[in-house]
């Protein structure tokens, strides 16, 4: 049975965590990102970081950009093909009819054989 007086996250002999420990952050500044779905975000970049000038949008993952009234468009997606899909695209109607009747003419000749 756990006792109610343990402390959970920390180590023995650990303090507070805070600024002095981890040094002085670089001085930042925050950039506002607006995706095609109208979502903003802003992320903070250090003074001297090159800003980019699209950003992953954090709630639905479009490209985000800094300018609010023309954002990045969405990314078309292509729809699942199926086979028989990348079989039309490689042949043509004509082609199908000669290969259905060659295997038709094959089925054929197997059962007049047996």
């Amino acid at each position: 049975m756990v006792s109610g007086n343990a402390i959970r996250g920390t180590r023995v002999g650990a303090g507070p965590i805070g600024e002095a420990e981890r040094g002085e952050s670089a001085p930042r500044h925050r950039v506002p990102y607006w995706c095609a779905r109208g979502h903003e975000s802003i992320v903070s970049f250090a003074v001297d970081a090159d800003v980019p000038e699209t950003w992953d949008c954090p709630r639905c993952g479009f490209p985000a950009g800094t300018d609010s009234q023309q954002p990045p468009a969405a990314p078309r997606t292509e729809p699942y093909k199926t086979h028989l899909a990348y079989v039309k695209e490689r042949r043509s109607d004509a082609d199908g009819e000669a290969i259905l009747a060659e295997a038709l003419a094959k089925l054929e000749a197997r059962r007049e054989d047996s």
